[in-house]
């Protein structure tokens, strides 16, 4: 496993975390003012800190984690200058208060096997790298420590039962409200036209000499004749193609546009079912195309999509609620910027 990938997978997977950054995503970043303070302009050391939320601190070094993983999800530009460095710097330490204010809400109610939780998904952490040793290398990359591993594990594991056990149960999504989403996306749900189709492939290579070329469409002729006479397609197929097709007499199966060469998916999507093509060329040869059925784009019935429509539905009005829920909190929370 390459260190660097390893090490914003830790990052990636716990400096943030799996629950904190559900909520995280709910928050537009916005511009810090309250309780902010005037400081030098000084390079922090990483354990200064750059903000307090109450009694707690964020550090120096956990905003730098922290623009690192924003940046490698690309929910931030970092960027170079001094004005765009302080607006990326803003807004991941946005997102960190708000992962704090969660945290200490949910460290009211915290799970019972709290620490039994932490040292699981530790545990289970380690287990994805080869060796302990690339573990280790891993997280000297990430200039993480395991205080600091212990520590983002327990914000995780306690935002994510907080969420799940006090906002998550108020969410519900009601079959009006499933079924106004489905009317309102019907023709974003539409399934792309589709085609099934047989063909009889008289191959030549592209860069076959003329003659060889004319001798080719020749003998694709010569059999469409035979086929507006009657021939079974699927024998032609099995007697005369040069595509591995031909073992099922030359079923293509069913496939959408982009799937084909242009002028091979050109024909067959003019076509109705049941007809038979002219000779159609392409940098493969010639073919005798017949399409055997049609699909229009339609979408999936509303049955089929309930339960993924509730399911988003709730995922929306979770992220909602756990932004307002921190918007309240922060309100009421003493902030001090200290950038």
């Amino acid at each position: 496993m390459n260190i660097r990938s390893a090490a914003l997978t830790i990052m990636l997977s716990l400096a943030l975390g799996s629950a904190a950054s559900v909520a995280v995503a709910a928050e537009e970043p916005t511009s810090p003012k309250e309780g902010a303070k005037a400081e030098s302009k000084q390079t922090k050391a990483p354990t200064d800190p750059v903000a307090r939320i109450g009694k707690a601190t964020i550090s120096r070094a956990e905003l730098d984690r922290a623009l690192i993983v924003l940046a490698a999800q690309n929910r931030l530009q970092v960027g170079e200058t001094p004005e765009s460095r302080k607006q990326a710097e803003s807004a991941a330490l946005d997102q960190l208060i708000f992962a704090e204010l969660l945290y200490q809400e949910g460290m009211k109610t915290p799970p019972e096997d709290l620490e039994k939780q932490i040292d699981f998904k530790i545990a289970q952490n380690k287990s994805k790298f080869g060796s302990p040793a690339e573990f280790e290398a891993a997280m000297k990359e990430a200039n993480v420590s395991e205080k600091d591993l212990v520590e983002i594990t327990r914000k995780d594991i306690v935002i994510g039962n907080y969420i799940e056990m006090k906002i998550v149960p108020t969410i519900t999504a009601s079959d009006d409200e499933v079924k106004s989403f489905y009317n309102d996306n019907r023709e974003k749900l539409k399934e792309q036209p589709q085609v099934k189709a047989s063909h009889i492939l008289i191959g030549v290579e592209a860069s076959a000499s003329a003659e060889e070329k004319k001798q080719a469409r020749d003998k694709a002729e010569a059999l469409l004749k035979e086929l507006r006479a009657g021939k079974e397609f699927a024998e032609a197929a099995k007697a005369s193609s040069t595509c591995p097709s031909k073992e099922q007499g030359g079923d293509l199966g069913y496939f959408g546009k982009g799937q084909m060469v242009p002028e091979f998916e050109k024909a067959a999507f003019a076509m109705k079912p049941g007809e038979i093509s002219e000779v159609v060329e392409t940098q493969f040869g010639y073919h005798i195309i017949k399409l055997t059925d049609k699909k229009e784009g339609e979408a999936p019935k509303l049955e089929e999509l309930k339960e993924k429509i509730a399911t988003y539905i709730k995922g929306q009005k979770t992220q909602k609620a756990v932004f307002d829920f921190v918007t309240k909190l922060r309100k009421d929370t003493k902030v001090e910027i200290l950038l």
